[in-house]
């Protein structure tokens, strides 16, 4: 079975500011949503830069789901074949 590395979305980039997207794995993207909400609830932005932050934490969290559904998928699969033998 291979190591999942990287969530499906395609080459990487960021459709909402065509960035590559520097969340490569689960703890990645984990801890760097962690950074946008602490950022966001520390306050002192511009309207602009709290919602750039709102759209990164969005997809940021777009990625978390995509590695947590592969991996419980992963899991379920796993208990299937277990069923199986």
């Amino acid at each position: 079975m291979s190591a999942r590395k990287a969530p499906a979305t395609g080459n990487g980039a960021d459709p909402a500011d065509g960035t590559a997207d520097r969340a490569a794995t689960y703890e990645q993207a984990r801890d760097e949503l962690a950074e946008v909400v602490g950022r966001l609830e520390q306050g002192g932005l511009t309207l602009d830069e709290s919602l750039a932050l709102w759209e990164r934490g969005e997809h940021l969290a777009g990625v978390c789901t995509t590695f947590l559904d592969g991996a419980r998928e992963r899991v379920e699969a796993a208990l299937a074949e277990a069923g199986d033998d």
